[in-house]
């Protein structure tokens, strides 16, 4: 049985959700605290950078929510409500921008495409 043609636009579509699943699962539960947020957005962003097709990483822990979630000892507990991450792929000439953010509707964090550009 041989393989289906799978477009550009869809790999690179399935390239960005596979990294933003990956980063959510990977990262959250880490311990971060006001002082490590930097340090953490860095080490996510790199990780995931280095993977392939992966063009750009952007990622922003909330602070405030951070600030709110901190124990007693001064640390807290990463979690989806607090990641807003934009990353962007490409395979061959198809780009796609996807984002991890919290939906206070549905009350969970949501990956989405944003933009995906053929450039044919």
């Amino acid at each position: 049985m041989e393989d289906s043609v799978i477009s550009s636009r869809e790999e690179a579509a399935f390239e960005a959700g596979i990294k933003l699943g990956a980063l959510y699962h990977q990262f959250t539960c880490t311990p971060i605290s006001l002082a490590t947020l930097e340090s953490v957005e860095k080490a996510m962003e790199e990780s995931v950078s280095l993977q392939p097709f992966v063009t750009s990483v952007r990622v922003k822990i909330d602070r405030e929510k951070v600030k709110s979630s901190l124990n007693e000892f001064g640390y807290c507990e990463l979690d989806g409500d607090m990641l807003d991450v934009r990353l962007t792929s490409q395979v061959d000439r198809a780009t796609v921008t996807a984002k991890l953010s919290y939906d206070n509707e549905l009350e969970y964090p949501l990956m989405k495409i944003v933009s995906i550009d053929d450039e044919r």
